[in-house]
């Protein structure tokens, strides 16, 4: 399985997406798998600012981290949920959203809820990744 790889498709004869991401992301055996708990906006001391934009910049930053505690990079993420309590501003989140992924984009679902663990979240951003 030298040349096992991930695999990021969109099938033929399917809408396009309709976002920054990909309908398919297959995943070769013997993968290692790597599932992450929802990131939050809250900063390296815990706090967690008001504003829905810092809280994506934060979450961004965390998700960084993670990554980087297993040595993993955007390219390992085959799968993200992305659970929001109030409308996203799409062109800030997607901006950094490209800063991370480039064009390499993994699965994605996207939900509206009413709340989410504690009441001045409002966006949590789950990962799931795969080292081959």
């Amino acid at each position: 399985m030298e040349n096992a790889k991930i695999v990021r498709k969109n099938p033929a004869g399917m809408y396009n997406p309709v976002g920054n991401y990909t309908h398919i992301t297959k995943i070769p055996r013997n993968a290692e798998w790597y599932v992450a708990s929802g990131q939050i906006g809250a900063d390296q001391n815990g706090e967690i600012p008001d504003s829905m934009n810092e809280q994506i910049e934060n979450t961004f930053n965390n998700i960084q981290t993670v990554l980087h505690a297993e040595e993993l990079t955007a390219e390992h993420i085959i799968k993200v949920n992305i659970w929001a309590t109030q409308k996203i501003d799409w062109d800030y989140l997607y901006a950094k959203w490209e800063e991370l992924f480039g064009s390499n984009y993994p699965a994605m679902t996207i939900g509206y809820l009413s709340e989410l663990g504690l009441p001045e979240i409002k966006i949590e951003i789950e990962i799931w990744a795969a080292r081959v």
